[in-house]
């Protein structure tokens, strides 16, 4: 959960899950202050497992009795997915779906119950949101939302509904305007990135898209992506970390497994294969990028030989920044009725599928030693390399590009000796 808030009596929001809720969240904050709104509390809930929508129970009632005279209004995907179960809770004022939440005219409005409309016959393009952290240092641009594939551990496509992209050149617009606002760098994000313009008329593909902020935004000192999908990756993206030094060397893959037979029962759309595809291919033409990946341990049918392919994919990748999942069946989806591993096997997996990230983000780190790298500072005395590797850097203000070498690692980031 992160918060985002200021006094008391101000709007504060309390965001759960992934980063495009959190760019919601912000412009949710903001709509709601231009309307006067005071002592307002907005919780944007995620449904990605039973136990996120478990936490977030929990916290509205921790809230409530830390702030009774608050009005507690939820949104969020577990608020569109299941709205009656949080209207039904004493604590919660009102319910807004995912389709209103980041109208302006939602927070105008002071009605109480639920106000939540079928997001599965959404069409129209989202509103063209950022999201600014660590002071002017780095912008989130949400350019997509919604998934059209039907995984069958996912409810997120019953939260968002149907893939829509923002129109490419509303983007350029807004990522041009943020590097007049003094943004250094720009994440585009999405729920399903990949996807970015099907919907649009002339279909551009994401490999586009990156191609035209940059050229747009000849400011812009970085460019990088969320997380995307391997088997989706465009030609014209391909191009782009060949061509484009702006274009950040690091992508974060939802791989999810490496074992065909369970990305099958997954309903995923690549194989094994593909993903090492991808990583070799991308290294060919950009040998310094980096990849991160989204890995479950423990899907329902997993077997020990099958977990070992997806063990395996951390080296046959080359993976560094793991997050892993231990499966938790989701209520309402395919994967719920499979035939379940016992929790202390998922537990037992995802413990040494971690330890092998872990050693595996070590070696990289260790390799880093002695190189003069350029880092963009963070507020707390950090920064991230080109590959998003994090160094601790010392009392340097964010915002600002400095090039340091390398000290040493204390195996999670790297020690920036000093200025090179």
């Amino acid at each position: 959960m992160i918060l985002a808030g200021r006094e008391p009596q101000d709007v504060e929001v309390l965001t759960f899950g992934c980063r495009l809720n959190l760019v919601e969240s912000d412009s949710m904050r903001r709509a709601a202050l231009a309307c006067g709104r005071t002592n307002l509390v907005i919780v944007n809930s995620c449904a990605v497992t039973a136990e996120a929508v478990r936490q977030v129970r929990q916290t509205i009632r921790h809230v409530k009795r830390e702030r009774p005279e608050a009005e507690i209004v939820v949104t969020g995907c577990a608020a569109q997915i299941d709205p009656a179960q949080f209207a039904a809770m004493p604590e919660v004022f009102r319910v807004l779906g995912n389709a209103g939440k980041t109208d302006p005219a939602s927070w105008a409005r002071r009605g109480a119950g639920i106000e939540v409309s079928d997001i599965m016959t959404a069409r129209a393009a989202p509103r063209i949101l950022s999201e600014g952290v660590e002071d002017r240092t780095r912008a989130f641009l949400a350019v997509q939302t919604g998934c059209d594939h039907r995984c069958s551990f996912c409810i997120i496509p019953f939260g968002r509904g149907p893939s829509r992209s923002v129109p490419l050149d509303e983007v350029t617009r807004a990522a041009c305007r943020l590097i007049g606002n003094g943004f250094r760098e720009i994440v585009l994000t999405g729920v399903d990135l990949t996807s970015y313009g099907a919907d649009l008329c002339d279909s551009p593909a994401l490999g586009k898209l990156v191609k035209a902020v940059l050229r747009a935004a000849p400011r812009l000192e970085r460019l990088r992506l969320s997380s995307i999908d391997c088997i989706e990756a465009d030609e014209a993206l391909i191009e782009a970390f060949a061509e484009e030094p702006r274009l950040m060397p690091h992508l974060h893959l939802s791989l999810q497994s490496g074992d065909d037979l369970i990305l099958k029962r997954m309903k995923r759309r690549h194989r094994r294969a593909d993903a090492i595809n991808l990583c070799a291919g991308l290294r060919r033409v950009r040998p310094e990028i980096m990849f991160g990946a989204d890995l479950i341990a423990g899907f329902p049918t997993e077997t020990e030989e099958m977990f070992q392919n997806t063990l395996a994919l951390v080296g046959d990748c080359g993976l560094t920044h793991l997050h892993v999942f231990p499966f938790s069946a989701r209520p309402g989806t395919p994967a719920a009725k499979m035939p379940p591993v016992t929790p202390e096997a998922v537990k037992e997996r995802a413990k040494r599928l971690r330890e092998a990230g872990d050693a595996a983000l070590r070696g990289h780190l260790d390799a880093q030693t002695a190189k003069a790298l350029r880092v963009l500072t963070e507020r707390g005395g950090t920064g991230r390399t080109e590959d998003f590797t994090r160094v601790r850097i010392g009392n340097i203000p964010p915002s600002h590009m400095i090039d340091v070498v390398i000290a040493g690692t204390d195996g999670k980031m790297l020690e920036a000796g000093g200025l090179a």
